[in-house]
């Protein structure tokens, strides 16, 4: 393979399974996102033929070193995840692609739209539609795929009802549930992705992409209740508009909630679609959504195999199947002048004399409710007072993950509803330093949400306290004239 891919927006949802997939065929790939950091906890870095680049097409760019020797481009840009402004940004970033694509020597665009209603109105689906007409105008030609609701573990329209089905005993639901569409799995989507690539249109081309079956939202839920092996109740009101379905949906979800508030308004649209052209074009055996479903929950716990979770047994070993997909998370940053140095030797205190730097009566109080329900809480432990690694115990606490002067993970130990973990970033900004110490859940069914719910106050109080003390502590080291290796 001698081809040269550019995947603009590797980061996503799609993106993420595509790149691997490409590199494991040998091609050349370029992978774009707008976190480089996050890009690289995927272990792409590693792979050979994979090189990574952060891009915010929203920010003035020269793009022609990026685009420079590339043969194709998947384009799996959106900006859902900005908020209210989201269509804006979204179709800014494509505007300032296609500029970039007019002067570059790139054969062919793939980009992956959305399907798009026969009725009706949605500012999510209408910004997918315009996007691949603004990328039409580079005069390269277009490939664009226009999917609805992908089935696979991650994909957010899929996790708001799987949310739904796990986290509720009774679905109190908007009246979209009665709307139609054609789910597709990600294993038929990403075949038709990759077999793309071995054809050179001169032409654009738009097809829709479909999974065999058009379903109810409502059917979908009750399909995978019974993978869950829940009976699913669903009573659907009218008073649900978008805008209450978004808070509400804000509670249920884990999924980010810009993403699932942009969602809202193409879920309430009928998406039947027909996917015989491309299916002409390119042939293979479209997984029932049964099937895909089935597929999916196999496949769900790679949310904990990866570097975020640091590859830990333990965390493998806990997971659940109906654990949520996206993770509940609280936490607080604070700007600071201390250096990397010292936060990081505070930090590494976590559990010793400070205890826990600010409310250890309120710690301490969480000890004993784990000690009362059957947990180990009450057995603290540290290897060593100063120091910190890999492994080590802290109490009911476990080290993941961990990068000196910048980040320390740690699994969360006691007993509760759900997973969890607590991080400590530092991040170097030249002028100063921002510590952020945040707290990651993923809820298990209703009981998960509601001990989340019941923690948040006490989260973002502690959490406020815990950055403020330890950077005091910087400052009155600094004061006393204290190295970092004292």
């Amino acid at each position: 393979m001698s081809k040269t891919i550019l995947v603009v927006g590797a980061s996503g949802y799609v993106g993420s399974h595509l790149v691997p997939a490409l590199s494991s065929s040998g091609y050349q790939v370029r992978a774009t996102g707008r976190n480089l950091s996050l890009l690289r906890k995927r272990g792409w870095g590693e792979l050979p033929n994979v090189s990574l680049v952060e891009l915010d097409l929203n920010l003035t760019t020269d793009l022609a070193s990026l685009l420079a020797d590339v043969d194709v481009v998947f384009f799996l840009v959106h900006g859902m995840n900005h908020g209210h402004d989201f269509i804006d940004i979204e179709i800014d970033a494509a505007r300032n692609f296609s500029a970039a694509l007019k002067r570059s020597t790139v054969q062919r665009v793939i980009y992956l739209g959305a399907l798009q209603a026969k009725q009706g109105h949605s500012k999510h689906l209408s910004a997918r539609k315009a996007t691949g007409e603004i990328l039409r105008d580079s005069g390269i030609p277009v490939t664009e795929l226009r999917a609805g609701i992908i089935v696979g573990p991650g994909s957010a329209a899929f996790e708001v009802m799987r949310d739904f089905v796990f986290h509720l005993p009774v679905m109190i639901a908007p009246k979209w549930v009665k709307s139609r569409n054609a789910p597709i799995a990600l294993r038929n989507l990403l075949y038709y992705l990759q077999e793309l690539l071995h054809f050179t249109p001169c032409r654009h081309q738009i097809f829709d992409v479909t999974g065999p079956e058009i379903l109810t939202y409502a059917d979908q839920m009750r399909i995978l209740g019974k993978h869950a092996g829940k009976q699913v109740r669903i009573v659907p009101l009218a008073l649900l508009t978008p805008s209450i379905a978004a808070y509400w949906l804000k509670f249920i979800t884990s999924v980010p909630t810009n993403i699932a508030r942009a969602l809202i308004g193409g879920l309430q649209l009928d998406l039947a679609a027909n996917s015989s052209a491309i299916q002409s074009l390119i042939p293979q055996t479209l997984l029932s959504y049964d099937e895909a479903v089935q597929e999916c929950l196999g496949h769900e716990s790679e949310v904990v195999r990866n570097e975020i979770w640091g590859f830990d047994p333990d965390a493998l070993a806990r997971w659940q199947p109906g654990y949520g997909y996206y993770p509940k998370q609280a936490g607080y940053t604070l700007k600071t002048n201390a250096t990397p140095e010292q936060l990081w030797q505070q930090i590494q205190q976590l559990g010793g004399d400070p205890g826990y730097f600010y409310a250890n009566a309120l710690w301490r109080l969480r000890e004993w409710l784990d000690y009362a329900a059957g947990g180990e809480a009450l057995n603290r432990y540290r290897r060593d007072p100063d120091s910190l690694a890999l492994g080590d115990r802290l109490d009911s606490w476990k080290v993941i993950n961990l990068e000196p002067n910048r980040f320390l993970s740690l699994l969360f130990g006691m007993k509760a509803p759900g997973l969890g973990r607590l991080e400590f970033t530092i991040r170097d900004l030249g002028e100063y330093r921002e510590l952020d110490i945040r707290a990651w859940w993923h809820p298990a069914g209703f009981a998960g949400l509601m001990y989340w719910f019941a923690m948040m106050p006490a989260h973002l109080f502690i959490f406020k306290g815990m950055t403020h003390a330890i950077v005091k502590r910087c400052q009155a080291d600094a004061r006393e004239g204290k190295s970092v290796t004292e």
